[in-house]
Order: structure tokens, then sequence, then C-alpha cells
């Protein structure tokens, strides 16, 4: 149950847009063999002004922010941040414009399904994958 906030700092069409939420979206899908109704994604695209990027990054500079369960293996943090990047490259975007940050967060954090501790809730796939 990842949250995932992309954020850009130039303007995509709306086709390139939903090409970047799908592309994020296929990566935890596969790396973290994620269910296929499990999709939230948010998309913020800012100004040039209002988004400061490391030195000798281009204006594709896309960061990508997932929050999600703690207890991934290594392994599928590796098979994650590979796929984010070659789904992203489909797209146009270079390897060395794509950030990636993860927030592992324990079960217990996370209020669902009507504000229970994930914890208690039987998710229906694995988290430590």
């Amino acid at each position: 149950m990842p949250v995932t906030r992309i954020e850009v700092k130039r303007s995509w069409n709306p086709e390139q847009v939903q090409a970047i939420i799908e592309a994020i979206y296929l990566a935890q899908r596969e790396a973290l063999q994620l269910p296929a109704h499990d999709r939230q994604i948010r998309y913020v695209e800012h100004s040039p002004e209002r988004f400061h990027a490391p030195p000798g990054k281009t204006d594709n500079y896309t960061l990508v922010e997932i929050s999600l369960f703690a207890g991934r293996s290594i392994e599928a943090k590796r098979a994650l941040y590979r796929a984010v990047v070659s789904n992203l490259g489909a797209i146009g975007i270079e390897p060395a414009d794509i950030f990636i940050v993860l927030h592992e967060i324990p079960l217990e954090n996370w209020g669902i399904r009507g504000g229970v501790p994930a914890s208690e809730v039987d998710l229906g796939f694995k988290v430590d994958v």
C-alpha cells in the first residue's frame, strides 16, 4: 500500500503525465508484488523557479517519494529502483535525472480500512518480499 508522490520541474502533456504515473505504478507492482488495485500516486508539477534541483540536472529532473510499509528486502528495493529508472527511461527521462526516496513506515503507523492499524489487518499480500 505505497503512497507515492512524483514531483517534476517542467510541464508534460497529459499523455506523458499518465505515462509517468503508469511507469511508477508498474515498477511498484513488479518489485513489491502489490495487488493490481493498490494505486495511490500523486503527480505534482512545479514551475522551475519553485523547484531547485541538484547541479547538473536537466529540466526532466524527477523526484519520486514512496511511503511504504516497513519490511521490504534490499533486493526488493533494488528491483524497485531499477524498474523505476527503466520505466521512466522509456519515456525519455535519463537515469541521472531520477531521484528516489523511500520512507518506510511501521505497519502500526498506518490507519487503514476505517482507521484500523495496518498491523491488525489482513492486507491480502506479503510485505516481506
